[in-house]
């Protein structure tokens, strides 16, 4: 008898198990590495865990996501066991009421969920914070987002078509996941911002749409370089969605080192753009929504961020280029970052 409560499926081989798995639905598309009861054991051995524990709860529906479930997922993913303790605490993250699981899940907007990964677990586990960051170039920053994907499909039922109603989505819904470059940071790590003490592991998760890559490699003026971020945001706002909430910054090293050149730090940033990230609702006509923008209040402005502690900034990405990436929220302050620390 299975020391486990999941259905246990009889297969020739891992072929035959991926096929298994294509045909039910289970997976995102990509080739899974069968969950067996070994390599489940051994994951929730690695993160000192029974397969029971409850490691949160979807708050609308009330579905319990066991220790048990996420470390099949983690497994299917082709995570390594010592990641198994960052992929729980973005679960833990995740079911938090003001992160909004169940609707930015289902949501038509096709967001995803943005892991950022603070700490001596980053090292530890080999996540990459520099090259190609938001992309192919590590196993872990890979496995964890996509166990988080899978762990939507099959415990919450976020099936394409059926409870994950998106309309485009973007390749953020496969996995999502970085490390900040502490390293090479002039600032503390984003998870000392929001609370975790130093020393301490720490993921924070937000929904996000596809991110917007901008450049600006003609000025050493902090103010100049942000004007470009800000110019995302707008155009997001005017393209997409006015509501105000959490906006991420993804800041590489070239322009990390004009901000630390100006001793700017992240609150410098953060109020700059307070002021600047705003759009009247008159400039709707520019870009094709003439039929809202004069029903009432032209003049009225709208800003894209409740207070300057809305945007989360966060150094990552390669040594060279002077590029950076806005993250925008889902739906602005319905669903707001969270941070945990990690195995606690």
């Amino acid at each position: 008898m299975s020391k486990f409560a999941s259905t246990v499926h009889e297969v020739a081989d891992a072929m035959a198990a991926n096929e298994l798995f294509q045909r039910e639905g289970w997976t995102d598309g990509l080739p899974i590495v069968p969950p067996t009861e070994d390599a489940v054991a051994r994951f929730l051995a690695a993160a000192e865990l029974d397969a029971a524990a409850v490691i949160g709860i979807e708050p609308v529906r009330r579905r319990s996501i066991t220790a048990e479930k996420v470390a099949i997922a983690a497994v299917m993913a082709g995570c390594l066991p010592e990641y198994l303790p960052v992929v729980v605490a973005t679960v833990k993250a995740m079911c938090q009421p003001e992160y909004a699981l169940h609707g930015s899940t289902a949501s038509t907007g096709g967001s995803a969920p943005f892991i950022i990964v603070n700490g001596p677990v980053r090292l530890a586990i080999g996540m990459n914070a520099t090259h190609n960051v938001l992309a192919n170039a590590s196993r872990a920053n890979a496995t964890i987002g996509r166990s988080i994907r899978l762990i939507l499909l099959n415990v919450l039922g976020g099936i394409p078509g059926q409870l994950d109603r998106s309309t485009l989505g973007h390749p953020g819904k496969f996995t999502f996941c970085v490390a900040e470059d502490e390293e090479d940071s002039p600032w503390p790590p984003l998870s000392l911002e929001r609370g975790v003490p130093a020393g301490v592991s720490a993921v924070t998760a937000l929904q996000v749409e596809s991110p917007h890559q901008i450049m600006n490699e003609w000025t050493h003026d902090p103010k100049e370089i942000l004007d470009t971020y800000v110019a995302a945001m707008r155009s997001n706002m005017l393209t997409y969605s006015i509501w105000e909430g959490n906006y991420a910054f993804v800041i590489p090293k070239q322009h990390r080192e004009i901000f630390a050149a100006a001793r700017w730090t992240r609150q410098n940033i953060r109020d700059y753009v307070f002021e600047k990230a705003r759009v009247k609702r008159s400039e709707w006509r520019g870009v094709g929504k003439t039929a809202v923008a004069g029903r009432k209040d032209e003049d009225k402005v709208y800003c894209a961020l409740r207070s300057p502690d809305d945007l989360l900034v966060v150094a990552a990405g390669g040594p060279a280029g002077g590029f950076g990436a806005i993250l925008p929220p889902w739906y602005g302050k319905k669903s707001l970052a969270v941070t945990v620390p990690v195995g606690v």
